[in-house]
């Protein structure tokens, strides 16, 4: 596979409304934002990585650490509307928006997600991973089924499919990493909301609503994205046992 030139980008919105200042919150003695930034920064197929910020507070965290980081203006709505600010500045062949409250991130997971690029077919690409038991039923948990082949057919806050013979079926919850090729993501800035994302609040049904080729990837690794001081907690614990288990 010919190389594609690609940027990451962490989208780090310090004027969180679930949870004040999430990104800047120390879990096991580190800022969230540095498990994220140093997860990514372990993905070797990332040419460069960029913190995109409207805070002069994360700003200056960031270049104390020396991690790349550009101000946006903090009217964008999305990490999306933020990514592609970026892009604007930076030309690049894919973009990957790695959620800046996803702490538990590997860079396993990144390399997931840009896979399927080989095909040229493929505008943008997701994640999902065997929902757990306790969160099938869960809103806040989006699910997704795919095609055969993987591309993207819904995501719900409900749960689908719904198995009616109780055969067993599988069901996966959707991890909100993405990565898209310029094209794309140009495409998708520039469409309005549409009807099912505003009925279920999900702006990847934007993408399916206008016939962009989305394709989810399997990863076996869950994350927890920290919205809530529950989610804070049990974040910790995690990382806390990692540390504990590395030499």
């Amino acid at each position: 596979m010919q190389h594609l030139h690609t940027l990451g980008v962490i989208p780090a919105r310090l004027a969180s409304t679930r949870l004040a200042r999430k990104v800047l919150r120390e879990i096991a003695g580190r800022p969230l934002l540095a498990w994220v930034y140093d997860a990514a920064r372990a993905c070797p197929q990332l040419d460069h990585l960029i913190v995109a910020t409207d805070s002069s507070e994360v700003a200056e965290l960031c270049q104390r650490h020396g991690w790349p980081v550009e101000l946006t203006s903090p009217d964008l709505p999305s990490g999306s509307d933020r990514v592609h600010a970026i892009a604007q500045r930076h030309p690049a062949e894919i973009y990957v928006n790695i959620q800046g409250d996803e702490p538990l991130l590997r860079s396993e997971h990144l390399g997931a997600l840009l896979t399927p690029f080989s095909n040229l077919h493929v505008d943008a690409t997701t994640l999902k991973v065997l929902c757990p038991a306790g969160q099938v039923d869960n809103p806040n948990t989006v699910k997704v089924v795919t095609a055969m082949d993987g591309r993207a057919l819904y995501f719900s806050r409900s749960t689908i499919p719904y198995d009616r013979e109780k055969s067993g079926s599988p069901i996966y919850k959707h991890l909100g990493l993405y990565a898209y090729r310029a094209p794309a993501l140009n495409r998708f800035h520039a469409l309005p909301p549409s009807p099912l994302e505003r009925a279920e609040r999900l702006e990847q049904l934007r993408m399916l609503e206008n016939g962009l080729a989305l394709y989810v990837a399997h990863t076996p690794y869950d994350t927890i994205g920290v919205d809530t001081e529950e989610d804070l907690l049990q974040v910790e614990t995690v990382l806390h046992s990692r540390l504990r288990s590395t030499p």
